[in-house]
Parts: C-alpha cells; structure tokens; sequence
C-alpha cells in the first residue's frame, strides 16, 4: 500500500501539489481574515451601547446548534470518503452514502424558511459538489489529468453556484462576494486535504481538516445568524 502511493506522486495532477504548498503558508492568514459571524457583530454593537450583550433565545441556541452539526456532519465525512477512497476501502460506498444524506439534511434544514423549492435546489447543489468531488478523487487517483481538469473546473463553477444560491436567499446577510470567497476557500482546503492523504501525507492531511473544520464552522455560524436575523418572528422566546 505504501509503495503504491509512493508511486502515484508521479501521476497526481500538478496542481494538487501545487494547491497543498500554497495553502500550507497562506491557511493562518485565511482564517485570521475570516468573515465575523453577523450575529456577533450585533452583540458587539450592543454592548458598546448599552453594556449588556443581547442573550440568545433557546430557539436561536437550538438553531445555531443544529447548523454547526450539520456543516460538521459535511466536513466529517468528507473526511471519511476521501480516507476510504485514498486506502481503496471496502467501507467507500457507505461513507459516500451517508455524505450524499448530510446535503439532504441540510436541503431540509432550510425548508422551513425559504420553502420546499428552494431546500431542494440546495440539496441538489450540494449533492453535485459531492459528486463532482468523487470524480475528482477518481481522476487524480488514475493519474488522468485531462478528467481531473474538468472535473476541478465545474467543481468551482458549482460552488459559485451554491454561493449564488445562498446569497439571492438572504443578499443582507450573504453578499455574493462573500460567499463565493468563503466556497473557494473551502473548495481550495478540501483540494489540498485530498492531495496530501492520497500522497500518503497523513499528518499534512490531518493539519489541513483542522483548518477546514474551523473554516465551516464559521460558514455555520454566518448561515444561522442570517437566517436568524431575516426571520426573527421565528425564533422570539414563547411568553
């Protein structure tokens, strides 16, 4: 197993290296400038107010919560199907499963808000940043670097695509450029975390999913805080 990872160093597409040395200097500055959660913003405003830091309701906790398990639930087990796929486990096909239900679960998460519509729509772009993500672990795995370029290629279109989404969603709380820079950031780490388990690189590997778990937890937490903020009948304490 060592020895033939060893020897796909000389097959895996330039720019998976290239894109693991890069965000192994530039990742500490991408999280420094990370975006503040919208719902903090307004805390901090407050209190330079008034002194008091509005409390969450339990509804806001409970909402916050589950949309921080949700985005981990993504992360986690990306983690998963890309160290199944790299060791070629027999375990591949249930992990893959088990993330194709996490974008349903989030799909659902937003339905109460936005409609049934609209949690579909994410759902179905969402399940095409999974797909188009096993074709890139494919294609890199193979040595195939034309499949991996095009794959690589829609894979960003489609994370504009969920940018765009979320942002005609909530524009106040989600602006475009906003979300398109924190995608290509997450897109960019998931990239890096891949090249390095398929190279065997474990400890890089395990280095780049801590920056991606700090990285999508702030993603969560600017999501339930714009829709908190969009709907907050929806969250006021019941009297």
């Amino acid at each position: 197993m060592n020895q033939t990872r060893v020897q796909r160093r000389q097959s895996i597409p330039l720019v998976v290296l290239i894109l693991g040395a890069i965000l192994s200097v530039v990742l500490a500055f991408a999280l420094a400038s990370a975006h503040a959660d919208p719902a903090s913003a307004g805390a901090a405003h407050a209190q330079a107010n008034t002194g008091a830091v509005p409390a969450r309701t339990a509804a806001q906790n409970a909402f916050h919560d589950q949309m921080r398990k949700l985005w981990e639930d993504h992360v986690t087990w990306t983690r998963l199907a890309i160290v199944t796929f790299a060791d070629g486990s027999t375990g591949f096909n249930a992990t893959a499963g088990r993330l194709l239900q996490n974008q349903t679960d989030i799909g659902d998460a937003i339905k109460p808000f936005y409609g049934d519509a609209a949690g579909n729509r994410l759902t179905a772009l969402l399940g095409d940043h999974i797909t188009i993500a096993v074709e890139i672990l494919k294609a890199a795995k193979a040595g195939d670097t034309t499949a991996f370029n095009a794959a690589n290629t829609r894979w960003y279109a489609n994370g504009n695509d969920i940018a765009d989404f979320l942002a005609a969603a909530n524009p106040r709380s989600w602006p475009d450029d906003v979300m398109r820079v924190d995608m290509k950031t997450h897109l960019d780490q998931t990239l890096a975390e891949a090249g390095h388990e398929l190279h065997g690189e474990y400890s890089a590997s395990v280095t780049d999913y801590e920056g991606i778990h700090a990285h999508i937890l702030m993603m969560a937490d600017q999501l339930s805080a714009g829709i908190i903020a969009q709907f907050p009948s929806r969250f006021r304490p019941i009297s």
